[in-house]
Parts: structure tokens; sequence; C-alpha cells
């Protein structure tokens, strides 16, 4: 049974794509009388058959080594082509996750798109999100990483616009694909050098190559930061984050899905690759100013939005920062404890949101208010996430982050700053929010507001309860620090900036209005946060500027060079036919002449041209 297990674990990644696969008929049309409702049927199934598979495996692989499974796919003559497999605790426990999350979300949505018409083609597209993570949570290969990397970005593209009858969905989506390709093509760039210098991409033969390799300080760097790259986009990070925030205009149970597992898929192959990074001081050095400048940036424009779903997307562009913040100091098991505790906390804030949404039909959070009394559930929910994303005791985020704390000290103390004014701002943030949402007068669209259907209600709590579970989880993992071994110093940092936080964030008068301050100073500080820094602005005046005008440029040289010299050797034939003509005389020994003597000072050209009559006597 055990052997079984594990000669089958290669088949987790399969669950979801054939339940995606199981929806095509219904999302295509060919079968209607029975409406959409058994596709997700048939896509939650394979989800669960996957999660109970990879639950059974983890139990079976918890202590023991980590093992390579190599899957041949195709041989012929002496080339092979197979795929490397990485059967460990971590793998297998990341795949645990993105079925049970893609779970709940998929139960989630049963219940948040019932009425939608293209029911059964989300569900299809969730099961390639969930096919495409779990292959790149076993995956011991860099090739089969960015391939399933590519199949994320063609996902999100996919799910972004998925309403594709708004011009602002066709839009995201467009943008979101864009970004996120830039990254690819530099991360594709570094694969093929990586490939070239090493000889092999599996993970173990990079990391044997990484011991004894010699590269050049200028190899090094720009390898490093093309393998960054793609991790960059796909979690984010400045300057590739402007997508995550027009991501937002997709369905939240895609969000759901979106804000805590594929973006931590980026950060994942990063932790992968750290010991090819750590041959290049200059990509270490770019993580580190990369995820502070991110973590910093994005919580400080979170708190400036009135979108419930941006202000929540923007955090987790900021705590994707202090994963490559852990990432360019090499603590990468401190980064997976942050990922594993920030995918279930925001996978619940998410939910919760959604809900409201579902009520309100309102995203906006100036509309809203008094609902803490209509929809405990949700408020319940929305509160042990928000706890669950800071340093509060004892739950997930606290223990990662005093972890995260604990190493920084030793390394780069002025980190703990960065991670103290994050978790501070971020504990603000959430605290605006849920005042704005739960508290205060019922406005408009939240009067007769009413709890949320129980597809939607049951996926929700059931992730409150393991929410609160995360730190029993991790005490039974052995990943839970001594108290001997705590840093007071840390501990009271963190403490004192959630405290501070929270305080300031219930006492800050909320104007619902939320116009804009008379203060010309305050305002332009507003404005500032409010639309990102104006970098969005910034690169239209730039990199789309300069696009643009060698777009301009290379449509000129087209039209009027390459078109114009091609049409002018056009016209010169077209005029020399037309000219020789009314030269015809229909005598054969005038035509045989003309060829003689044509042939005749061509010949004399190449003849002169190669010197062959320097030597004559004339």
């Amino acid at each position: 049974m055990n052997q079984l297990l594990f000669s089958t674990s290669w088949w987790v990644p399969f669950y979801g794509l054939i339940g995606a696969l199981l929806t095509l008929p219904w999302a295509l049309g060919f079968i209607r009388r029975t409406g959409p409702r058994p596709a997700a049927y048939f896509n939650i199934l394979t989800t669960f058959l996957g999660l109970i598979h990879s639950v059974l495996i983890f139990q079976f692989i918890w202590n023991d080594a980590p093992e390579a499974l190599t899957i041949t796919w195709f041989t012929a003559a002496d080339w092979e082509l197979s795929f490397a497999l990485d059967i460990s605790p971590v793998s297998i426990g990341a795949s645990v996750l993105i079925t049970g999350l893609s779970l709940l979300a998929q139960i989630y949505a049963l219940g948040y798109m019932e009425k939608d018409w293209s029911l059964a083609r989300f569900f299809a597209l969730m099961g390639f999100f969930e096919a495409a993570l779990s292959g790149l949570a076993i995956s011991d290969s860099l090739f089969l990483s960015y391939a399933l990397l590519e199949v994320l970005t063609l996902s999100t593209y996919l799910l972004v616009g998925f309403w594709y009858a708004q011009p602002l969905v066709v839009t995201a989506a467009r943008d979101a694909f864009l970004t996120k390709r830039v990254g690819d093509l530099l991360l594709l760039m570094g694969v093929v050098a990586l490939a070239n210098l090493a000889g092999s991409l599996n993970y173990q033969d990079l990391y044997e190559w990484a011991q004894t390799a010699e590269l050049s300080p200028l190899t090094s760097a720009l390898l490093g930061l093309g393998l960054i790259a793609g991790p960059a986009g796909k979690c984010a990070q400045f300057p590739l984050h402007l997508w995550l925030d027009e991501a937002m205009e997709g369905p939240n149970p895609a969000s759901v899905l979106r804000n805590s597992m594929v973006v931590a898929g980026g950060a994942y192959v990063l932790y992968k690759i750290e010991p090819i990074l750590a041959l290049s001081p200059v990509a270490l050095t770019a993580l580190t100013i990369m995820g502070a400048v991110t973590a910093i940036g994005a919580t400080l424009v979170s708190l400036a939005q009135i979108d419930i779903k941006r202000a929540l997307a923007h955090s987790t562009s900021a705590y994707m920062g202090l994963v490559f913040l852990a990432m360019g100091e090499q603590q990468g098991g401190v980064a997976l404890m942050l990922l594993l505790t920030h995918a279930v906390a925001k996978a619940l804030l998410f939910m919760s949101s959604g809900s409201i949404i579902y009520t309100t039909s309102s995203q906006d959070l100036t509309e809203m208010g008094g609902l803490w009394s209509r929809m405990p559930a949700t408020t319940t929910a929305f509160v042990v996430g928000a706890a669950g994303m800071v340093t509060l005791l004892p739950l997930g985020s606290f223990w990662a982050m005093l972890s995260w704390a604990d190493g920084l000290v030793a390394v780069s103390p002025w980190l703990l700053w960065v991670l103290v004014l994050v978790n501070g701002l971020t504990a603000l943030n959430l605290t605006r929010v849920f005042r704005l949402i739960f508290w205060g007068e019922p406005q408009q669209k939240t009067r007769r507001a009413a709890e949320v259907p129980w597809p939607m209600a049951l996926p929700m709590v059931s992730l409150t309860i393991i929410t609160l579970l995360v730190p029993v989880m991790l005490q039974q993992w052995y990943l839970l620090p001594t108290w001997e071994s705590v840093n007071i110093t840390v501990l009271s940092c963190l403490l004192v900036s959630t405290a501070f936080g929270v305080t300031v964030g219930a006492t800050i008068h909320l104007h619902k209005a939320w116009s804009r301050s008379r203060i010309l100073a305050w305002r332009m500080i507003q404005d500032l946060f409010g639309y990102d820094f104006y970098v969005d602005k910034l690169y239209k005046i730039t990199i789309v500027a300069i696009v643009s005008l060698l777009s301009k440029i290379s449509a000129w040289s087209d039209r009027y060079l390459v078109d114009g010299l091609v049409n002018l050797v056009g016209f010169a034939a077209i005029f020399s036919g037309q000219s020789l003509k009314y030269s015809v005389s229909g005598q054969s020994q005038g035509y045989m002449l003309t060829i003689l003597v044509g042939v005749s000072l061509l010949g004399f050209f190449i003849s002169w041209s190669l010197g062959l009559l320097d030597n004559l006597p004339f």
C-alpha cells in the first residue's frame, strides 16, 4: 500500500485536470438540458479525490527523506524526455494545501456563482488552476516549473477575463497577461542560459552544479536577475506589481486561490532555486531591495483603497514582499512558513469579502456599515482572517513572523523594522476595513443584508476553524520555536506594532463619503497612495511612450522605406515591360542580337570586376 501511494503520487495534479476535462461538455454547450451544475459536481468530486490522495501520501512520507521520482514520457534512440518529481513532506504538504483550498473555493463558488450562465466554464478554469499549482508543488525540474508557470499565466488571463462582456475586465485581463509575460520572458532567458551552463535543469543536478560552479560576476548577476524576474511577476512585486490590482475584476472565488496560492507559486519556485541564487550577491541584493520596496509601498497603498478587494490585494503584494526579503537573506524555511500561514488567512479574508460583495452587490467600502449583527459568520471569518495575518498570539502568522524576525536580527537587524512597519500598517488597514464594513450605522445597501447561503457559509466556517488550528498543526510538525529561544525584544516590537496599528485603526476618523482633505499636503498624500505612487502614469510617459515611438518609427519605415523600395522595383519592372512592347519587331535575328549583346556586356562586366582583364595586352 505504501509503495502504491508513492508510485502514484504523480497522479495528484491530474485530478484537477480530469475534473476540468469532465466539465468541457457543459462548458462548450454540448450538454444544456441539465444545466451547468453537474459540471461543478464533477470538478468538486475530482478535487476531493485529489485531496484524499495527497493526504494519504503526506502521512506516508512524513518521517521519510525526500525522494525523486522520474517519469519517462518519450524515448527515441539515445534521446529521452522525462520529468523529475520531488516527493517530500514539503512538496506533498503544498499539494495538500492547494487541493484543500481549491476544494473549499469550488464549494464556495457553487453558491457565489449559482446564477452565472458560464458556471461550467469557470469550474473548468479552476480545474486547470489546481492542476498547474499541484504540478508546480511536486516539480523537481526547472523546465517543468517554468512550463507550469506559463499555464498559471494563461489561467490567470482566462479567469480575470471571465466576464469578457465588460470592457474593463478585458483590459484588466490583457494587462495582467502582458505584465506577467515580461517576467516570464526574462525567466526563460535565465532557464536557457542555466541549461547551457549546468547541462541539466533538474533541481538536484543544479544543486550539485552550484556547489562547484565558477561564474564571472557579470554572468552570475545576469543569470540571477533573469531567474528572479519570473517569480517577481507572479508574486506582483515592484515593478511588475500592477496586474494584481486589476486582476480583482475577476470572480471572487478565483481571487481566493489567486491571492492565497497562485502568487505563492512564484515564491515557491524562488525557494527551489535558492542555491543557484546564492551564486550571485547581486541577485540576493535585488531580492532584498525588491521585497522591502514592495512590502512597504504596497502596505501604504492599501491604506488609501476604498475597494474591499483591492485593499486586500495590495496586502498580498506586501506579504509576498516579506517572502522575497526572507529569500534575499537566505531564510528559505521561514519563507515557506510565512507562505503557509498567509495563504490560509488570506483565503479566509477573500471568502469573507466575497460574502459581503454577494450580499450587498457592492465592493465600495463607503457604501457599507453595520453588518456585524446581520452577518455573524462573515464577521467572524473576517476577524479570524485578519488576526491570522498579523502577529497576534497564538495564530499562525505570529509564529511565522517571529521566526522571520529572529532570523533577520542575526543577519540584517535593520530589516526587522521593515517587518514591524508592515505588520503595524497591515493591522491598521484591516482594522480600518473592519470598521467601514461591520461597524457603524447601516447604509442603504446593508440595511437588509442577510447571511450567505450554506454553500458559501460552509467553506468559510470550515476555513475559519482551520485558521484557528494552524498553530496546532505547526506544533505537530515541530515548527514552533521554544519559548527559551524567543527573542524578547523582537517579540515586544511585533506585539507593540500590532497593538499600535489596531489602536490607530480603531480611533481615526473615517468619513463615509471619504471626501478628500482640504489641506493640500494631506490631499497629495492621499492621491499618492490611492493611485499607487503614480507608477502606471510613470510607465505611460516612459516605457509605453518609448515603445509607442519605436512602433511609429517602425510603421513609417515599413510604409515609406520598405514598401517604397518594393513598389519602386515593381514600378520599374512594369515601366520597362511597357516600354519594351513598343520595340517588338517580330524578327528573331533581332531578338538573338539583343540577347547576345546583353550576355556579352554582362560577361565583360563580371570579368572586369574579377580582374580577369588586367593581363590583356591592350
